[in-house]
């Protein structure tokens, strides 16, 4: 498959995985799973059909891993707008993590610390050439170092996806450090 059609199988998975299966006629389970056949279906019947080799390709492919597959279904990792419980265990991170973002959002963030926004948690990067491929998808990036660690002793509780992401409910400026 040309990396063309692997970005647009992708960003097809990511809008009705984790944003709006409705759209399509998919229902997630409660941990935000949905059976392979049904997916590939309800992608066909609305006009963006989808082999099981494409599909595999991606899942299999994708440097982020954003996608799983196990016993005949398929789940986004983590970014969902929609209500799922992903089930991941409690998990202490390690002493710093990082954020990726652009400049235009340091002032926001210096007030209010880091926020899900339409999402159900912030995204943590596990070192800083990740934060920065994330934070250079909207712009020149900015990365944040996050006192992980010290949340965590503080009582903040961590999530750490399948494919490496840290998840937290939210992050107060005083556990971050902006650069120079």
């Amino acid at each position: 498959m040309d990396e063309r059609r692997m970005v647009r199988v992708s960003k097809y998975l990511a809008r009705h995985l984790r944003h709006d299966p409705g759209r399509i006629g998919l229902t997630l389970d409660a941990h935000g799973w949905v059976p392979v056949d049904e997916l590939l279906r309800a992608a066909a019947e609305h006009g963006f059909p989808i082999t099981p080799a494409e599909l595999r390709e991606v899942v299999e492919s994708n440097d982020k891993r954003r996608y799983a597959i196990e016993d005949g279904r398929i789940r986004a990792s983590q970014g969902h707008s929609v209500p799922v419980d992903l089930a991941l265990p409690a998990a202490e991170p390690p002493e710093v993590l990082y954020h990726g973002t652009v400049g235009r959002f340091v002032t926001a963030i210096r007030a209010e610390g880091l926020r899900p926004m339409n999402r159900h948690h912030v995204h943590l990067s596990p070192d800083r050439a990740t934060a920065t491929r994330v934070g250079g998808r909207r712009g020149v990036p900015v990365v944040l170092v996050v006192a992980s660690g010290a949340m965590h002793a503080d009582g903040h509780v961590f999530h750490v996806s399948a494919n490496g992401v840290w998840l937290t409910g939210h992050v107060p400026p005083s556990y971050l450090r902006f650069p120079s």
